[in-house]
């Protein structure tokens, strides 16, 4: 049986939805899985065994020219020529349906009353019901697995193996510490309001007096990255890193400190001790395990609605950081 998934973005979500295909794989073992996916974000995917085939798309770049739109298709029209028996549209979204639709005729996805973009729903031949305000990981667990007959419960989740890889590259090795621990500081997201203030981190870094290095991904990121590095000697920003390299700095360092945000949550994939900070987005988004520790400021979410105004996180004090990050390092 050949199964593509659908799964676009983004980082945080692929790796939240990523965890089911050990899972799947243990119990089906002769299935075929693809795994279709924006192009910039296919290095998660990578080196993992459980994926027989990586299929990218660029759908943002039809943002840029409506034009690209028919390229999009003629790619997607040539994947479904692997003839796929079922179709899973892990996204919920109305590009993320069009798209399963043309990969194949049996397409699985959300029911309407599970997703933000409901007319999605219309496009699936098999509905997966599940609360829109359920755990993260259980929504795309149960949506990837429900279609195959696969049921994956919290104890599978909570004793996983990893699911993340890499290769190794020469730039990380000289960056790693051997004198104190390795802590990675996450500094930025897709919004501000999510967004731990630096000076915070910089209240944790002397704090702790590890190795703290901070990771970047913008130009406004790496300013915060370097003024954190000229206020104390234990941080140092790295250099710009690419998906594989972000994935062996987090898998060999001792603890990744960071916002809601797909780097942070890269900890858990590698089952590697994490601490993630929430101000508008529900905690809801992860599991918390012995080692994956989260803290939340006092506002309430509405995951129907995210405030982005909401910048509450900035309310957290430093120092409950700091006692959570001593306990796991």
């Amino acid at each position: 049986m050949r199964v593509a998934i659908v799964k676009l973005s983004a980082m945080g979500d692929i790796i939240h939805a990523m965890v089911a295909l050990q899972f799947i794989k243990q119990r089906v073992p002769n299935l075929q899985i693809d795994w279709i996916v924006e192009s910039a974000f296919a290095p998660i995917l990578e080196k993992n065994r459980d994926i027989d085939n990586i299929l990218t798309l660029n759908l943002k770049a039809i943002k840029k020219s409506k034009k690209a739109i028919f390229d999009e298709i003629k790619r997607v029209k040539s994947y479904a020529k692997n003839s796929y028996d079922l179709v899973i549209d892990a996204q919920g979204l109305i590009k993320s349906a069009l798209t399963s639709k043309l990969l194949g005729k049996r397409v699985a996805g959300f029911s309407k009353s599970s997703i933000r973009e409901g007319v999605a729903s219309y496009f699936y031949n098999f509905k997966v019901d599940i609360d829109y305000a359920a755990n993260t990981i259980d929504r795309n667990v149960k949506v990837i697995g429900e279609p195959l007959g696969v049921k994956i419960n919290k104890d599978d989740i909570l004793n996983k193996e990893p699911f993340l890889f890499f290769e190794p590259s020469a730039k990380i090795e000289p960056l790693l510490s051997k004198n104190r621990k390795n802590i990675v500081f996450v500094i930025g997201s897709t919004w501000e309001s999510r967004n731990y203030p630096k000076e915070k981190f910089l209240e944790i870094a002397k704090a702790l007096k590890e190795s703290i290095l901070v990771v970047w991904g913008n130009e406004d990121e790496h300013t915060k990255a370097l003024w954190l590095e000229s206020k104390s000697r234990y941080i140092k920003a790295v250099p710009k890193l690419n998906l594989n390299e972000l994935k062996e700095l987090i898998a060999k360092s001792d603890l990744t400190i960071g916002n809601d945000t797909g780097p942070t949550h890269m900890a858990w994939g590698f089952n590697r001790p994490s601490i993630t900070i929430f101000g508008p987005t529900p905690v809801s988004r992860v599991y918390i395990t012995d080692i994956n520790k989260v803290i939340k400021s006092s506002s309430k979410v509405n995951p129907y609605k995210l405030n982005k105004q909401d910048f509450s996180i900035g309310e957290i004090n430093p120092q409950d950081i700091v006692s959570i990050a001593k306990e796991l390092i």
